[in-house]
């Protein structure tokens, strides 16, 4: 069990910004900018490149909730980062969207 399914069964708390049937966003831990969030589906999927076609309308879910999340928190400007597998930054293997926003973002990232 990987400390999102933690946090999605309450076990761990956290900072919610948004929850409903299929997600949950909340406040990272370890900001990466002054604002920067989790997006989170409730249904456990390893990394984007194990998601399957049934889950094709929660990832569309997931990004729509980033959007809403960076603008609830009054930002127009923001990135969101999604890395999959270990060489590529990712530390939890449970799928998440990274909403960072707040500060000029460098390109090319990383």
């Amino acid at each position: 069990m990987t400390i999102f399914q933690k946090i999605i069964d309450g076990e761990i708390p956290c900072s919610r910004l948004y929850e409903d049937d299929r997600c949950l966003a909340f406040k990272d831990i370890q900001p990466q900018a002054p604002f920067h969030a989790l997006v989170i589906p409730k249904k456990p999927v390893e990394m984007i490149a194990k998601a399957d076609e049934a889950d094709e309308a929660l990832c569309g879910h997931l990004l729509r909730v980033a959007a809403k999340v960076a603008k609830d928190a009054g930002y127009e400007a923001f990135r969101l980062v999604m890395n999959n597998g270990e060489a590529a930054g990712q530390s939890v293997m449970h799928l998440h969207v990274h909403v960072l926003a707040g500060r000029d973002m460098t390109w090319p990232p990383g």
